[in-house]
C-alpha cells in the first residue's frame, strides 16, 4: 500500500504544448511561437517539446502575488 487515498491524483510534470495551450486559453501555435521566441521556457527532446508543470504552477503563483506576469519577463528571471 501506498499511503494514497482513492482520491489522489498523480500530476503529471511535464504537459505537451497542446495541453499547455489549452491551460492557458491560447492557441498551440501562438505557444509555439512564444517558445521559438524564447519567450516560453520548454524542454526540447529529439523534436518534440514539453513544458515542465512546475512553469505554469511558478506563473500562477507569482501572478497571485504580484498581479501580473510577462511569460518572456519570467522566462529570462528563471534564466539567469
Amino acid at each position: 500500500m501506498t499511503g494514497r487515498s482513492a482520491n489522489d491524483t498523480i500530476r503529471p510534470r511535464f504537459h505537451s504544448v497542446a495541453e499547455t495551450a489549452s491551460i492557458l486559453g491560447m492557441s498551440e501555435v501562438t505557444l509555439y511561437r512564444a517558445i521559438h521566441a524564447g519567450q516560453f521556457p520548454a524542454i526540447r527532446v529529439r523534436g518534440r517539446l514539453v513544458i515542465p508543470s512546475r512553469i505554469i504552477d511558478d506563473m500562477e503563483a507569482s501572478a497571485l502575488s504580484t498581479g501580473l506576469v510577462d511569460a518572456g519577463d519570467f522566462t529570462l528571471s528563471k534564466a539567469g
